[in-house]
């Protein structure tokens, strides 16, 4: 698959992402198998792994500034 920013391949890679849940919520999945760009480091998340991702998402305390969640796939 080729990059939609810069054309170079998108490579399989597991790595760590930030979400902004709320105003003051950060959470950081862990693991998380995306598409990465060998060249620009722009990534695509899988429909499947991103469902997931909005799963684990939605269930988080509002509440909190930051949480770390690993990506179990």
């Amino acid at each position: 698959m080729k990059c939609r920013v810069c054309g170079s391949t998108l490579r399989a890679s597991i790595t760590d992402l930030p979400f902004k849940v709320s105003d003051r919520t950060i959470v950081i999945l862990k693991d998380l198998p995306v598409e990465q760009c060998d060249a620009c480091s722009e990534y695509l998340i899988a429909d499947a792994v991103f469902a997931k991702a909005e799963a684990l998402l939605s269930g988080v305390d509002a509440s909190v500034e930051l949480e770390i969640i690993p990506f179990a796939a």
